[in-house]
């Protein structure tokens, strides 16, 4: 009888990924980066090992929200303390920290375990167009062939 093979942490070679948001949507955006931070890309993914890649993504403030999400889709947080309850709506977050929206959204679709935060640190936003790893030479992907 044959059995699955299993990734092993020592084995995974891993890339860095280049891509630009501009005039992507934030769910599409999402879904993908989500993919390959968990690594499901691969023909070697294991569901209880990191087998994902590096990914970092630029112009995060020129994506694009679709529909009425701007207005409509409301971020909440609590700050602990009576009648603490915070809102912000997606398009003022889009304007004011395209970083975070980018970040609550991608973040959402990673598992909610210690593997999930082990694969969320692998990404790195910025708002505009630089960047710092470029010693890591990351390889442009365009999300649109992707989808």
């Amino acid at each position: 009888m044959r059995t699955t093979p299993l990734a092993k942490t020592s084995e995974i070679e891993r890339k860095w990924y280049l891509i630009d948001a501009t005039d992507v949507s934030l769910g599409r955006l999402s879904t993908a980066v989500a993919t390959i931070l968990r690594g499901k890309n691969k023909p070697q993914f294991t569901p209880n090992v990191d087998t994902g890649d590096n990914v970092i993504i630029v112009n995060a403030s020129k994506l694009k929200l679709t529909g009425k999400k701007a207005t409509d889709k409301i971020y909440y947080h609590h700050s602990e303390w009576r009648g603490g309850l915070k809102s912000v709506s997606a398009g003022e977050l889009l304007a004011k920290n395209p970083v975070k929206l980018v970040e609550l959204s991608v973040k959402g679709m990673l598992p909610k375990n210690t593997l999930g935060h082990q694969e969320f640190l692998k990404m790195h936003v910025y708002a505009g167009e630089e960047h710092k790893h470029e010693a890591q030479k990351p390889e442009k992907l365009d999300i649109n062939n992707l989808i």
